[in-house]
């Protein structure tokens, strides 16, 4: 199967989009290690816990940028869904035809914002497990489901890379230096009452050399192993373990998992049964940072749905690396006066940025974020996931990533939300912290 397939211009007013056809079938007597024995280097992946898609080769895709990078994208594959011929008789959250996106975290940034509609998908969620072949009606005429597994063996043969051993990595500077970071954490604390900003998040980057080509399968499996609780994701080489959950849409219900408020696992002290419980939940920094986070969800909620549905109080979540203050929420996508409910994609649209991410209130922090950082975030804590045909999907915000910039370098992303009284040393620490995942999965740390 090839991955080649041509790259619709995002300077159209409405880009074209070809004519597919998408089969679904059932994966009998597939492995709970199904997923998991499918990652592949070229692969895309959206995985958690041992369910999710990985897909292979490339059947459309769409990339965009600028303001109506989302306008554009939703269009495209709305108009992909309306001529496609869609045969699913599973009929679940990301069987049929279904497209992964990773969209720039900036309107200004010069990263292209894309989906991707691959040729073949493997699915597999808590009930069933599901492979979805998508191409021509000329190419899948007759496509039987032996023919369909036959197609997946070629297309992870054509993801692979050839074995080798795993490099030495060096991690040096990226545009931002760990002194410039500590220089903006405090410029930003003398201009929060003149902006009238009460957070700001402000990232860096790093950049990791390997001596050998990174293979992103290894990345995935190491991440999937030490964070299965996070979604993992991969698309064209932006992979990562997320712990924030922007939306997934099924069926009309909304939930996402907002985080502010984090601890390091590895501070002194940190063996202490109550330390996370005194310095993050009882803390009033990390409460003040985690509730603006809960006003920026609820103020972008309120009009699209029925109220929102959130706890009193925080939980305490407990990664591997760090302790984060978090919250699930849900709430009852309402219908638009057609009748439609919004899609995951637009969803995730509406949300972005979060407070988690950006700041409060998010314009004004997202123009002093853009002075202080001076680096292009490119499509770090910007939405990715998938949507299907049906609206249902899963965006998370890219955090605890890097994107592979070309075979043997990736630039690794943290940031960390500055409040008034942050200390500079702290956030710079914290943002180490952060970046330990993907520097265990590279092994450099």
């Amino acid at each position: 199967m090839s991955a080649d397939s041509p790259v619709l211009s995002a300077s159209a007013h409405q880009p074209s989009a070809p004519v597919l056809t998408s089969i679904t079938f059932e994966y009998l007597d597939a492995p709970e290690t199904l997923l998991a024995d499918s990652l592949r280097h070229r692969s895309l992946v959206w995985t958690r816990n041992g369910h999710g898609l990985v897909g292979f080769g490339t059947a459309a895709r769409l990339h965009t940028h600028g303001e109506e990078r989302f306008a554009r994208a939703r269009a495209w594959f709305a108009q992909v869904i309306e001529q496609a011929r869609i045969i699913d008789p599973i009929s679940r959250p990301g069987s049929g035809l279904v497209s992964f996106g990773s969209f720039a975290f900036s309107f200004t940034s010069v990263f292209e914002s894309r989906l991707v509609i691959p040729q073949l998908v493997i699915g597999r969620d808590e009930e069933k497990s599901w492979i979805t072949v998508t191409g021509s009606a000329e190419e899948l005429n007759g496509l039987t489901y032996q023919q369909a597994l036959a197609r997946a063996e070629s297309a992870m043969a054509d993801a692979s890379l050839p074995a080798a051993e795993t490099g030495s990595i060096e991690l040096t500077s990226g545009q931002l230096t760990a002194g410039s970071y500590l220089e903006a954490v405090d410029h930003a604390l003398g201009h929060f009452e003149e902006r009238g900003i009460s957070k700001l998040v402000l990232a860096r980057d790093v950049l990791a050399h390997s001596s050998t080509p990174i293979n992103l399968a290894r990345i995935v499996d190491a991440l999937t192993e030490q964070y299965g609780n996070c979604w993992t994701y991969s698309v064209d080489g932006l992979v990562g373990a997320t712990p924030e959950m922007l939306v997934r849409v099924t069926g009309g219900l909304a939930e996402a998992r907002v985080l502010a408020g984090t601890l390091d696992r590895a501070a002194a002290g940190a063996e202490d049964p109550d330390f996370a419980r005194r310095n993050l939940f009882e803390d009033p920094k990390q409460r003040n940072e985690h509730q603006l986070a809960i006003d920026s969800l609820t103020a972008s909620l309120n009009p699209i749905s029925h109220g929102m549905n959130a706890p009193e109080e925080p939980f305490i979540l407990q990664l591997p690396n760090v302790w984060h203050l978090a919250s699930d929420v849900r709430a009852q996508l309402r219908a638009d006066a057609a009748g439609t409910l919004p899609t995951a994609l637009d969803v995730a649209e509406i949300f972005h940025p979060t407070a988690a991410v950006c700041g409060t209130p998010t314009k004004k922090a997202g123009v002093l974020l853009r002075e202080l950082e001076g680096m292009d975030r490119g499509p770090y804590a910007g939405p990715v996931g998938w949507v299907d045909s049906r609206g249902d999907g899963e965006f998370g915000i890219a955090l605890r990533g890097g994107i592979l910039e070309d075979e043997k370098l990736m630039r690794l992303y943290a940031g960390c939300g500055i409040v008034p009284g942050s200390v500079p040393e702290d956030e710079l620490a914290e943002s180490w912290a952060k970046m330990r995942p993907m520097r265990q999965a590279l092994g450099a740390e």
